[in-house]
């Protein structure tokens, strides 16, 4: 088992989730599976990643 020096931040770990989040809606979409989310769906978990990457990389340098 492999640890890690330094543990995730709680933003890191909602981060990461809304990017997979993101990124697993962002392919059913492309494979037609989830054809009938809008758009706007899809550009809100964006945002959602842009806002929580930011709110990480500065939690980070603090």
């Amino acid at each position: 088992m492999v640890r890690r020096r330094y543990p995730l931040q709680p933003f890191t770990k909602l981060f990461l989730a809304a990017l997979a989040l993101t990124v697993g809606v962002w392919a059913l979409r492309g494979l037609s599976l989830l054809a009938f989310l809008p758009g706007a769906v899809l550009w809100l978990l964006i945002l959602l990643c842009f806002g929580l990457g930011i709110i990480s990389s500065l939690q980070r340098m603090r």
